[in-house]
């Protein structure tokens, strides 16, 4: 068997990616590569159909997310007077029920709220345990371990923060009691939800969930198939670990019996163990960030682009493309027949790997890495992007490098290989006292680390790390593993404002891995820069460069089109790209303001308001 096919260097055949070691393979082939020689990516989850949506016009608040039962939650949280903080508790409590394959208990989020112009940023990023080191994903032969290898078990378990994140928030802008929050997911636990067509199809396709017990008991029939569509999935042991987190608050799951049901999944995981303790979980601590904001101008009006600071590189990498695109000459017309035409993908392309280049090698965990000259926004400056937009002609850049942002300072750190990055859902939420939330959230790779406590599963948001801690000069990657580090991620839930006026103009977020970052940056230049509506712009074809090919959602461009970004020099590809981007967009209809809300064709979620 082959693992290489085709013209590039890392084109693999089927059965290699559908192992899921793609990444290695090409490591292996090129050594320690930079970003530049990415591999197309593998989508967290895999594409169910699309489901055609229409868009929701509410005149109060409204609530968009990844699965409807989630946002009934949420929108009946927000009807009993809840702020927008209590509905995403109450949202997330419900996803981590029925969505289980891309969040939960076991997971992280970040979470942005806004009030007036006031941004906050919460910070419930996992973390790698006391006892990580920079070779946790490093075999006895100073390899990095397959994929799979190294997801499935202990070994990839971080610390969990989403539970510690939404208490903070809670206590900050919370408005209704704690434990009323809890109440629609216990319900649904206990009562059950009918499996919907997509966990049906996410259960079958995993070769991995199975092999846990505790999981294949509850999600599988006795003859090893999942259970069908429609079947009444009951959850009493997330029930009654909901019931204790609404009555004793978050230490319930830091602190006790289930602490150390989580420390006993992992430390005592028969092939892959990991290094989470009691110490690890009581010790976490939810963060309040500085966002990052940056201004925008698109159709003659300026906008203020708040998100998510590293170990975010979500917003760094959209403002970096968006900057890029606005210096660099490309038609002005960049849709034809409703679709990006070949010039302007070609652009968007390049400033992607631009940005993608930037981001392995600068950006990490600001605990243990500086950014350049002391602060993250001297990569968004008009001066640097410009400088590096010069760069982007019109054929493909045969090779492109990080840039520096700050003249004459020198990084000591190597450039990140690639490597898969999965996993997440999105919620916005917008409150009628104008409070507004969006929040990214996460266990990583579909069904986490596949194993099952307490009627939750647990993250594998560790393999976030680079695997490789150092390249062949002994430099060390920014992203690597260490102590009570939080792993580099591409979550970008973002809140756009009127700079002129400081009105909210938009709620929004995708979950899609790496592809978040483009996922999120189409939506924004569909409404902003086309003139879209937030519909349109979501059902717009994905595509993206990750810094290697250009990757076109399947079946949705001409071969036409495919044909002329090629003749640029580029390689394309085509992949399901299985975005769920949720987006709620402030409006002006008929006189009056309005929230018009739209949820992803390729997902579940609905929009639901008053």
């Amino acid at each position: 068997m082959h693992a290489l096919s085709g013209d590039s260097p890392c084109q693999l055949s089927p059965t290699w990616r559908a192992l899921g070691v793609g990444w290695l393979v090409c490591l292996l082939c090129v050594g320690a590569a930079p970003a530049a020689l990415a591999q197309a990516p593998e989508q967290p989850e895999i594409a169910t159909g699309l489901q055609h949506k229409t868009e929701v016009v509410r005149a109060h608040w409204a609530v968009a997310a990844a699965h409807p039962l989630a946002t009934q939650a949420g929108y009946d949280i927000l009807q009993a007077g809840g702020s927008a903080v209590d509905a995403a508790v109450a949202v997330q409590m419900v996803l981590g029920l029925v969505e289980p394959q891309s969040s939960g208990l076991g997971g992280g989020a970040l979470l942005l709220h806004s009030q007036g112009t006031q941004v906050e940023a919460f910070d419930g990023r996992e973390t790698a345990p006391a006892t990580a080191s920079e070779d946790l994903f490093l075999n006895a032969q100073g390899q990095p371990l397959l994929f799979y290898q190294a997801v499935v078990g202990g070994r990839a378990v971080g610390t969990p923060g989403v539970l510690r994140m939404l208490a903070l928030a809670h206590a900050r802008h919370g408005q209704l009691p704690w434990a009323r929050l809890f109440e629609p997911a216990i319900r649904l636990a206990q009562q059950g939800f009918a499996i919907s067509p997509r966990l049906h199809a996410q259960l079958k396709a995993d070769a991995y969930l199975r092999l846990d017990p505790v999981a294949r008991a509850y999600f599988y029939q006795a003859h090893g198939a999942p259970h069908p569509v429609g079947h009444v999935l009951r959850n009493p042991a997330l029930a009654a670990l909901l019931q204790r987190i609404a009555t004793e608050g978050p230490q319930a799951f830091y602190t006790g019996e289930v602490a150390q049901a989580m420390v006993r999944k992992v430390q005592q995981h028969p092939s892959n163990p990991g290094r989470l303790s009691l110490q690890d979980l009581a010790q976490y601590q939810a963060l309040e960030r500085e966002p990052v904001c940056f201004a925008h101008l698109a159709m003659q009006r300026r906008y203020r682009i708040c998100g998510f600071p590293p170990p975010s590189s979500g917003t760094l990498a959209i403002g970096q493309i968006l900057g890029l695109l606005q210096h660099t000459a490309v038609s002005d017309t960049p849709l034809r027949d409703g679709l990006p035409t070949p010039e302007w993908l070609h652009a968007y392309s390049e400033a992607s790997r631009l940005a993608y280049a930037d981001r392995a090698q600068y950006v990490a965990d600001p605990a243990f890495v500086a950014a350049p000259g002391g602060d993250w926004r001297h990569m968004l400056k008009p001066t640097y992007l410009r400088e590096r937009a010069a760069l982007i002609g019109p054929t493909r850049m045969p090779q492109v490098t990080y840039g520096n942002p700050v003249r004459d300072e020198h990084t000591q750190y190597a450039p990140s290989p690639v490597q898969p990055e999965y996993g997440t859902s999105h919620l916005s939420i917008v409150d009628g006292q104008g409070r507004a939330v969006a929040m990214t959230t996460t266990i990583e790779s579909a069904f986490g680390a596949r194993q099952m406590v307490h009627g939750f599963l647990l993250n594998n948001e560790l393999t976030d790390f680079t695997f490789v801690p150092r390249d062949v000069q002994g430099r060390p990657v920014a992203n690597r593993v260490e102590p009570r580090k939080r792993p580099r991620s591409s979550m970008s839930p973002l809140l756009v404002f009127d700079q002129d006026t400081g009105a909210l103009v938009m709620s929004l977020g995708s979950p899609g891995g790496e592809m978040i970052i483009h996922f999120t940056a189409k939506v924004l230049l569909g409404v902003l820069h086309w003139g879209l509506s937030p519909q349109q712009a979501v059902d717009l074809p994905n595509f993206g460069n990750l810094g290697g090919p250009m990757v076109l959602e399947t079946q949705r461009f001409s071969a036409a089109s495919v044909e002329a970004l090629r003749a640029r020099g580029g390689d394309v590809q085509t992949r399901d790209l299985t975005s769920g981007t949720q987006i709620l967009q402030r409006q002006t209809r008929e006189g009056r303001a309005v929230w018009v809300g739209a949820s992803d064709p390729r997902r579940e979620g609905v929009v639901m308001g008053q």
